[in-house]
């Protein structure tokens, strides 16, 4: 298989399941070494309680052909992330894409309720752990990403910059984290363009991450039993999708003409020709528009 990305270096923070994990495999997949981090390790688990460790991402890039190297990292305490920059530039010496992937936020925000509602702790955390995370780390990854010409960055986010400007997304804190993310690119874009270096702002569709897969009660080789309750889940697509989104533009040559820019996993689908594990192309922006915020019927038919 063609590997690409040989002899680059990735870094992917917040890797431990969900769409880091898939951005870390396809990495790998495509011949990276990916570094990846997170706070859930075999040796203790964060605050999920979840089985998911960032040893069995590393494994995982490394089956897929790359080499996998996982670090237990708290992206919120800058000397962690600190040693864990320098680590890469003695071992590697180089880093050639950065993925901010850090959220945490899953059980932190409430899907109903005003700002004056919501518990202020969890939003003020969920803002520190989806703002301030990725700040500290463009911080002290950008300099070394920046030593050679044509480094990406990748801002990982809910929502493309178009829908949310038009959509209130959830609640006030899950909201304003969001976009925040998307400006956060956009910022990274001016900063990163005129120094050889690129960012952009990505969002996957509706994910069956590992949390989501359990919240409706199935698994991957069965997730079409939750289309009963939840009919426009057909347009989900699974993490790997947009891993596959994030190694065809750190591949891509041109990868430049996206600076600053808000992307989904399915409008690139379409730009690069890559597909799901299924051999399908979801678009799940252009189906929330179309179909369910229209209040039609769930068919993903042109949408997949």
């Amino acid at each position: 298989m063609s590997q690409p990305l040989k002899g680059k270096v990735a870094l992917v923070a917040g890797a431990t399941r969900g769409a880091g994990r898939g951005i870390a495999v396809e990495l790998g997949a495509a011949g990276a070494t990916v570094y990846v981090t997170g706070r859930s390790t075999r040796a203790r688990r964060s605050e999920y309680d979840r089985p998911e460790t960032i040893e069995d991402t590393a494994d995982l890039v490394t089956e897929a052909g790359g080499h996998g190297i996982a670090v237990p990292t708290d992206h919120l305490e800058p000397a962690q992330v600190r040693a864990l920059v320098e680590r890469i530039d003695t071992e590697q010496g180089r880093l050639d894409v950065l993925v901010n992937d850090i959220w945490g936020g899953e059980k932190l925000f409430a899907w109903d309720g005003t700002v004056w509602e919501h518990d202020l702790d969890n939003g003020l955390r969920l803002l520190r752990l989806a703002v301030e995370t990725h700040a500290i780390t463009s911080h002290y990854a950008l300099p070394l990403l920046l030593r050679r010409p044509g480094g990406l960055v990748v801002e990982m986010t809910d929502g493309t910059a178009d829908y949310n400007r038009d959509h209130y997304r959830v609640s006030f804190f899950y909201d304003l984290a969001k976009a925040s993310v998307l400006r956060m690119a956009f910022a990274l874009g001016h900063e990163l363009g005129p120094r050889g270096a690129t960012a952009v702002a990505l969002t996957p569709g509706w994910l069956r991450s590992e949390m989501m897969l359990d919240h409706f009660g199935v698994r991957e080789d069965n997730w079409r039993d939750a289309l009963t309750e939840v009919p426009h889940f057909a347009i989900s697509e699974t993490p790997r999708y947009v891993g596959r989104a994030v190694a065809a533009l750190a591949a891509d040559p041109d990868v430049a003409r996206f600076n600053g820019e808000s992307l989904s996993s399915g409008s690139l689908a379409q730009v690069y020709g890559f597909t799901d594990l299924d051999g399908s192309r979801p678009d799940a922006w252009r189906y929330l528009v179309e179909v369910q915020d229209t209040g039609k019927p769930a068919d993903t038919t042109g949408y997949r």
